[in-house]
């Protein structure tokens, strides 16, 4: 029992439109800052568009939704979830175009387009198959953070292994959707942020390479997909087949990439494998980790 209101508070308070918050709040931060100093004008601004566009009308339409339907918060029934997730392309796309007119930041900017795009991919993939909102709503301002601060945004994925377990403990989606909806979330997600910038030319100064992002997306990912995939396809010994995929992929990210990267790896990997072992025997991880 306890066990499930810890994962309970961790999945409300991860719901997408509240995590980004936080989340935002540093995005737009790290946005006020320039040569100059900081600006309090536009990160007043900038963290105003954020709320109004990315929290608050997402939250409102999810609250009312939940409600005429008399269904939880999370709006568990997958063919519910699509009035929602229209409403939010449209608040994401708004916010894009308020950008734009008014001549925001870039980034905040091209960050509420991939939103937009996104959440349609999510809706998409709702209309067969109930991939995680909550990760994926993780995903891209980890992203975002990534592109800016490199490891310390890196940092903030530890929360992905967290957000899985909290997922799957209380059902309400399997291991499949909850690690798959962050993997969707990461890639396309900067991908997208890369491509826009070329399409629209708008180069933004300062932010860490592709290539560094998608090496640090890879350290989030790496070890949950592991666990997912012995979780999925149990080996004889799926305790040893774990630890040997782990040391091959810790060698690898020790030589063929910057120390910060494996770093990344390090720790979510500890976080993935002290979850595993105290999560108890309910969650799929503690069988792949214990087993004979």
């Amino acid at each position: 029992m306890e066990k499930l209101k810890i994962a309970e508070i961790i999945s409300t308070v991860t719901n997408p439109p509240i995590i980004c918050i936080p989340l935002f709040l540093i995005i737009c931060l790290t946005l006020s800052f320039d040569a100059n100093g900081f600006d309090l004008s536009e990160f007043m601004v900038l963290e105003l568009v954020s709320i109004m566009f990315a929290s608050v009308l997402p939250m409102a339409i999810i609250l009312y939704w939940a409600k005429k339907l008399n269904t939880d918060k999370d709006i568990s029934n997958r063919g519910d979830r699509y009035a929602p997730l229209v409403v939010g392309v449209v608040s994401y796309l708004a916010g894009f175009f308020l950008c734009m007119i008014l001549n925001l930041n870039r980034f905040l900017t091209l960050l509420l387009l991939c939103y937009a795009i996104n959440t349609g991919v999510v809706l998409l993939i709702t209309t067969r198959w109930k991939i995680s909102v909550h990760t994926t709503g993780l995903s891209g301002p980890v992203g975002a953070l990534i592109m800016l601060l490199g490891p310390i945004g890196a940092l903030f994925g530890i929360l992905y292994p967290i957000m899985i377990w909290s997922r799957v403990l209380l059902k309400r989606h399997t291991l499949a959707q909850a690690i798959c909806g962050a993997v969707q979330g990461f890639f396309l997600g900067v991908l997208e942020m890369y491509l826009f910038m070329y399409l629209f030319n708008m180069p933004i100064e300062g932010l860490i390479s592709l290539e560094m992002s998608l090496l640090y997306i890879l350290a989030i990912i790496i070890t949950p997909i592991i666990l997912g995939v012995l979780s999925y396809r149990p080996v004889n010994n799926s305790k040893i087949a774990f630890y040997l995929a782990e040391i091959a992929f810790s060698v690898v990210f020790l030589l063929f990439t910057p120390i910060e990267v494996f770093a990344i790896y390090i720790i979510i990997s500890l976080t993935s494998i002290l979850i595993g072992h105290f999560a108890g025997e309910d969650f799929v991880w503690f069988k792949v980790l214990n087993s004979s």
